[in-house]
């Protein structure tokens, strides 16, 4: 059983999908004007290891992450440079799926954009329009009626009277044709100043739609009228969650979305993110200062999703070193070749069953990464004394392998040394075990000048590259 925390009903509840094989989810991706942040990664990180988990507990996943390549700021991009939209988008597009690359992000299902949909949304407002929940203004701009959806707040858990309130000491000169100050843009109407000539037709007349009818008529388009699960980060929760549930439900009269997940807020150094700090990275900025996207991911994903992540560069060493711990571990019991029977003191079965338990309680990363460095040091004593066979070697070597398919964060590179330095090993070894200490010590001195480390056991060696 796979528990979650539903930001709706503030439960842990069990995630079962409808169909009771797959989990239909939708994630809210990128606005494609500037390339991600490592705020906006770690929540794609975290929704990549729920993907993952949801695989290793037997289910399917079918998941849509949208592009938003419609948006004042890409509309602003595009004209500052004087290209069409596609043509400024689609740059940050693909280094969007570069960075997921990095970070080992399993690809989604579908990534649609929101340029490609525009009929779909255009269906969804007349619907909205025709049920009286949605109005036109004479700018030509289309609202949705907030006052028509009583259940509006229920995800925020904010109060409508206050979001009203709230609302009317933000709003500005030219929104006071809304019949509230709450209600949300479904469309905006074409503004040449503005917007160029990035414009769609309309029964409305000229424009483009709203963010938050986007999302929807994309989730539905290609999930249905009810999603299994919705994700993205706190900031999504009020007002764009709950814009789109008002307007999905409010349109096909039915629960937009059975489960609710989000991520918390990503500090830099205990503050905000932002430029004017000075502490605003993206992933290229990390590589620049010789990270690798495994560090990164690690970093990101080590902290449960709903505890904020604090991110330092001195995290990003710890980090390095932990990987630096698995490495060395993984490389170790590769170089196992001991055809011994030992029975070692370690059950791997309830280790994993461990690790399992640990994801099971809302994503408990912490705990199943606690339990993983526990039993590289138990395995790791077995080494040491000499209680490790070849065939226990393959059998762990395989459980690794089945625990990346959650993690991703293991090397998989392989740093055999050339065959004269592992002979050179295996002779150090046997001089070693005859008491030979001055040819082991000249054999050690060769392998080092030629660029690798031998690390001693009693009875086995690891060799490694410096």
């Amino acid at each position: 059983m796979l528990s979650i925390f539903d930001t709706k009903t503030r439960k842990i509840v069990e995630l079962v999908p409808a169909d009771g094989k797959t989990v239909k989810m939708y994630t809210c991706g990128p606005t494609v004007y500037n390339y991600p942040h490592i705020g906006n990664l770690r929540t794609y990180v975290f929704e990549d290891l729920l993907r993952r988990t949801i695989r290793f507990f037997g289910m399917g996943v079918y998941q849509v992450m949208n592009l938003t390549d419609i948006d004042d700021k890409t509309i602003r991009g595009a004209l500052a440079k004087n290209v069409s939209l596609n043509e400024f988008t689609d740059v940050y597009k693909q280094a969007f799926f570069q960075d997921l690359e990095s970070l080992q992000i399993e690809k989604a299902e579908k990534y649609p954009a929101a340029t490609d949909h525009i009929p779909e949304m255009i269906a969804m407002i007349q619907t909205l329009i025709d049920k009286g929940i949605a109005y036109k203004t004479e700018d030509g701009n289309v609202f949705f009626r907030i006052a028509r959806f009583p259940a509006y707040g229920g995800l925020s858990h904010l109060n409508l009277k206050d979001l009203k309130e709230g609302a009317s000491q933000r709003v500005s000169n030219d929104e006071y044709e809304k019949e509230s100050v709450s209600d949300f843009a479904l469309w905006k109407a074409y503004e040449p100043e503005k917007d160029g000539k990035i414009y769609w037709e309309s029964p409305w007349g000229k424009g483009r739609p709203g963010w938050h009818i986007e999302c929807s008529a994309m989730a539905i388009r290609y999930l249905g009228e009810t999603l299994d699960l919705h994700m993205g980060g706190v900031d999504n929760i009020f007002p764009h969650h709950e814009n789109e549930i008002a307007q999905s439900e409010g349109c096909t009269g039915k629960i937009f979305s059975k489960y609710w997940m989000h991520s918390e807020h990503l500090l830099v150094d205990g503050k905000k993110m932002s430029k004017s700090l000075g502490n605003f990275f993206t992933l290229r900025d990390l590589f620049a200062k010789g990270y690798k996207g495994r560090e990164i991911r690690y970093l990101l994903l080590s902290t449960h999703y709903r505890t904020q992540l604090n991110f330092t560069f001195e995290g990003l060493e710890a980090a390095r070193h932990s990987l630096k711990r698995i490495d060395d571990f993984i490389l170790r019991i590769k170089q196992v070749d001991v055809m011994s029977e030992f029975s070692i003191d370690v059950d791997l079965h309830q280790f994993e069953e461990g690790f399992k338990s640990s994801l099971a309680e809302d994503l408990n990363i912490s705990n199943a990464l606690a339990a993983l460095f526990d039993f590289i040091r138990k395995i790791n004593t077995c080494c040491d004394s000499g209680k490790l066979g070849k065939s226990q070697a393959t059998q762990i070597l395989n459980l690794f392998n089945k625990l990346d398919t959650v993690l991703a964060i293991f090397s998989h590179d392989e740093e055999k040394a050339p065959l004269e330095i592992e002979e050179k090993a295996q002779r150090r070894l046997t001089a070693r075990l005859e008491k030979d200490w001055k040819l082991a010590d000249i054999l050690r001195k060769e392998i080092d000048t030629a660029g690798y480390i031998v690390e001693d056991s009693p009875t086995s060696y690891l060799l490694k590259r410096k």
